[in-house]
């Protein structure tokens, strides 16, 4: 098989199996990729660092290693990137902002050990909007990345690189971070499965209440495999949990006899639009067909939660703000400058509680949500709206609407996951978040992978015709 376009099709499994017979190297591989992101990145802008000669010379080593024998994992060799704030021993951590001098990681994150040591080839990594406070790709430091189905769309964001790079077949596998649909959020709107993992089951080198890392990739089988490699306690991160040995099986799971929760309704934030409202609907219908029970559920988190906690991340980025330099500050993406300086105005008192909507809004999701097996909502009540907009809401003074489905999961530290229900008449994709108990992460991607069989062809993503 030597025909780029093919190879960049293949998933993680079919890479591992060509490898082991012989079929495919990852220097053939390698090849491929490069060749890919040489002809799309100049619109897309998905990477920040990119070095193919290092790329090559890493695929080879692996390629040598299954020549021995030697392999160090079944995915040895396979393409990956990481977001650029998951760090990388040597290399710079800009968080998106055009700031000079941005600090230099010491070390890798444990997530970039865990693919190194399996073997992973680093394609590079992926950009992201400034301190990952958006929900696009609009950065200082980047300019615009674009959304790999349809460049004239937002990639969504922060993890909005790592989104581009798999919609535009830069390798299989691709690693984000999310504190409130940050990789939800770029599956949704480019038709990807994205998970958004248990508090602590990936490991991260900054921790944070919320905060999370995980796969974004075509298939939920590919995001499963990815989570066999990097979902595993590292002492680094304080959050990080015991969790029990998870069942990273490929095998799709049908919700037969489980209890489904319906929410079209998150109380908060923008309207859903019809066509989302529509296609959830239909998929919690092959849920209820598939002999699951599904019931409605109301709202749970009042709008003053979700004002709350989004004031308060204002103050938490003010306060990066406020300790540059007066220079270093016109660095900023102006729309941040004015999206964190509202943060300025609260008291102490205020920002406490501010920060205490963190807490409700966990207490109000695990109690709503724990009769359930699963919930399924929107992933966003909104289709994805042009590159050049930093947010669905464009008024850096208003609440972030658009993640009232996603960010609940994010303070209560239940897993959620993004897969493809819906592609509307004009392209735009559709995602359906499927939630589930903390530390059933195994078992949600299965179902999301049930459900994938079950979608039908005209709520998928045709990637072969992706060029």
């Amino acid at each position: 098989m030597t025909d780029p376009q093919q190879i960049i099709t293949l998933d993680a499994g079919a890479l591992s199996a060509a490898y082991a017979s012989g079929d495919l190297t990852p220097d053939e591989v390698a090849e491929a990729v490069i060749a890919r992101v040489e002809a799309r990145e100049p619109e897309l802008g998905a990477l920040y660092l990119f070095d193919p000669e290092q790329l090559r010379t890493d695929a080879a080593a692996s390629a040598a290693r299954w020549r021995a024998g030697e392999q160090r994992s079944r995915f040895d060799g396979v393409p990956v990137t990481v977001k650029e704030n998951i760090a990388r021993a040597g290399q710079p951590k800009p968080s998106g902002t055009a700031i000079p001098n941005p600090p230099i990681a010491e070390r890798n994150a444990p997530t970039t050990d865990r693919l190194l040591e399996a073997g992973a080839v680093i394609v590079g990594s992926t950009t992201m909007p400034d301190w990952g406070m958006l929900s696009s790709g609009v950065s200082s430091l980047h300019g615009i990345t674009r959304n790999g189905l349809d460049p004239a769309l937002t990639a969504g964001g922060s993890s909005s690189g790592a989104g581009t790079a798999a919609a535009a077949g830069y390798g299989p596998l691709h690693v984000g971070t999310d504190i409130g649909g940050s990789i939800r959020l770029p599956g949704s709107w480019q038709g990807l499965t994205a998970l958004k993992p248990s508090e602590g089951l990936i490991p991260l080198d900054v921790p944070y209440t919320g905060r999370a890392a995980g796969p974004l990739t075509r298939t939920s089988a590919d995001a499963i495999r990815l989570m066999s490699i990097i979902a595993r306690p590292d002492p680094r991160d304080y959050l990080t949990r015991p969790y029990p040995p998870m069942d990273w099986s490929t095998e799709p799971l049908s919700p037969a006899g489980m209890r489904v929760a319906l929410q079209l309704d998150a109380g908060s934030g923008l309207p859903v639009e019809a066509e989302t409202r529509a296609a959830v609907e239909r998929a919690a219908q092959l849920f209820a067909d598939a002999g699951a029970t599904v019931v409605p559920l109301d709202p749970f988190v009042p709008a003053e939660v979700l004002d709350g906690l989004v004031d308060f991340w204002r103050s938490r980025s003010y306060a990066d703000y406020e300790a540059l330099s007066e220079t270093d500050r016109t660095h900023v993406l102006p729309f941040i400058a004015e999206w964190c300086g509202a943060g300025a105005g609260f008291s102490a008192a205020q920002t406490v509680r501010n920060r205490g909507c963190a807490d409700t809004m966990a207490q109000l999701t695990r109690a709503a949500t724990e009769p359930f097996d699963l919930v399924l909502s929107p992933v966003t009540p909104v289709a994805a709206f042009a590159a050049e907009d930093p947010m669905p809401v464009t008024d850096p003074l208003q609440t972030m609407g658009h993640i009232s489905f996603t960010v609940p999961y994010n303070m209560s530290g239940q897993p959620a996951v993004s897969v493809n229900a819906a592609v509307q008449a004009d392209g735009r994709t559709v995602g359906l978040q499927i939630a589930s108990r903390i530390g059933s992460d195994d078992r949600l991607l299965r179902v999301a992978r049930w459900f994938e069989t079950v979608r039908g062809d005209a709520a998928a993503v045709d990637w072969d015709s992706i060029t």
